[in-house]
């Protein structure tokens, strides 16, 4: 029954009539609009007063969390902080490229936050075995683990993980090259539900932690292996045999498989997209079985594997781009951490019509600019971009700490 002006009078609130809107809107309901909020209106929220501090800082409004969008130069003790008040709420937590993070913070976080599903640490480069072992002894519900760029993970942290994390799903361990065979064995052994396995520059694996997955994965969908040089058609035979809901295969980089890998693939993979670098075998592959059709009628490409090969150059987007099959069946293309390609090879990709997503994490020549014109070709594309925020400066004469508000208040 109150007048219609009330609300306008609710939502433009000052200091001194804070206490109505408290009173106007249950601490419930005030609590169910803080949980759409992102890390940093949470934040904001929380230096209005102290009434919705409590409330902006409530655990339950904290249990998904990326301070990669947010800022990467935070210290182990955020961490605690956050693990500290989200308790069991947290279910996923993205710390990638929080270079300050180490092992100590991470027993904090695992100790406290003991329902965490999904867990990225994604250059995370302080931590060792013992995160692991953290995780492994406090975490059991953890499904989605990445550890890439994680040097110092070793076998040691595979075994830990096969014991304690039975759910797990997904495990990036990309760069991860100490780990070999052994600890590829204990992992698949223990968790027969992974989906994902991503091991792109784990150069000591060889065919017989191949052989292992196949064994072991049933259910994997999805398999990166680039440039894990070592191994050979041998090896790969046995995931297409053990794995046949496989999706994704990436073999970049490994440059012992022959075409005898392609009917292994036909006769066991139906599900399969596309693997590369076979893309030049299977291209000709298709165009033996439709020369006929003068066409790719019903291939669809998704090309996943140019992340990190530094030596792409827009001319090589140039060709790929003016491919017979990349205008209307190129759907996906991941460039992240490949520092030579700029806006000019956007300009390449504005003919692919079918384009649905492209990643350029780390691309450093790439502009807002260039995305902004690919968008007027591509309106419908998902681009993926990172471009990083401005760190607040160093604090003068000690007085200031060099976070910014919301990480003092974390």
């Amino acid at each position: 029954d109150a007048p219609k002006h009330d609300c306008f009078n609710i939502l433009h609130f000052t200091i001194n009539d804070e206490a109505v809107i408290n009173k106007k809107l249950p601490k419930e309901l005030l609590l169910r609009i803080f949980s759409f909020l992102d890390v940093v209106t949470l934040c904001r929220c929380a230096q209005v007063s102290r009434s919705w501090n409590v409330l902006a800082l409530d655990g339950s409004n904290w249990q998904r969390i990326d301070l990669f969008d947010f800022q990467r130069d935070i210290e182990g003790r955020v961490v605690e902080n956050i693990s500290k008040r989200c308790g069991g709420f947290l279910r996923k937590l993205s710390l990638r490229g929080c270079l300050g993070v180490g092992d100590s913070a991470l027993r904090t976080f695992s100790q406290n936050c003991r329902n965490i599903e999904l867990l990225s640490l994604n250059g995370c480069t302080k931590i060792t075995d013992s995160t692991c072992n953290s995780l492994s002894k406090f975490c059991p519900k953890l499904k989605h683990l990445d550890l890439a760029s994680c040097t110092s993970i070793t076998n040691l942290s595979l075994k830990a993980l096969s014991e304690g994390c039975p759910l797990l799903e997904q495990l990036n361990i990309s760069w991860c090259d100490q780990v070999t065979k052994d600890g590829i064995q204990a992992l698949v052994r223990s968790c027969p539900g992974l989906k994902g396995l991503f091991l792109k520059g784990c150069t000591q694996l060889e065919d017989e932690a191949l052989k292992h997955i196949g064994a072991h994965c049933p259910e994997l969908v999805t398999l990166n292996l680039q440039t894990c040089s070592q191994i050979t058609d041998e090896g790969l035979i046995t995931i297409c045999r053990g794995c046949h809901r496989l999706q994704s295969l990436c073999v970049s980089g490994c440059a012992n498989i022959t075409d005898a890998i392609l009917h292994a693939l036909g006769q066991n993979c139906p599900r399969l997209s596309v693997c590369l670098p076979l893309l030049r075998q299977i291209a000709a592959h298709f165009k033996r079985r439709l020369s006929n059709r003068g066409s790719c009628v019903g291939t669809t490409v998704f090309l996943q594997s140019l992340s990190h090969c530094e030596l792409i150059t827009d001319d090589g987007i140039r060709h790929l781009g003016s491919g017979p099959c990349a205008h209307d069946r190129l759907e996906v293309i991941e460039l992240d951490n490949c520092p030579l390609i700029t806006d000019a090879s956007l300009e390449h990709l504005k003919s692919c019509h079918s384009l649905d997503r492209i990643e350029l994490y780390d691309c450093q020549q790439i502009t807002r600019a260039g995305i902004k014109r690919l968008r007027t070709h591509l309106p419908n594309i998902k681009v993926h971009a990172y471009f990083a925020p401005v760190t607040p400066p160093p604090s003068v004469g000690g007085s200031r700490q060099r976070f910014c508000r919301c990480c003092v208040l974390l």
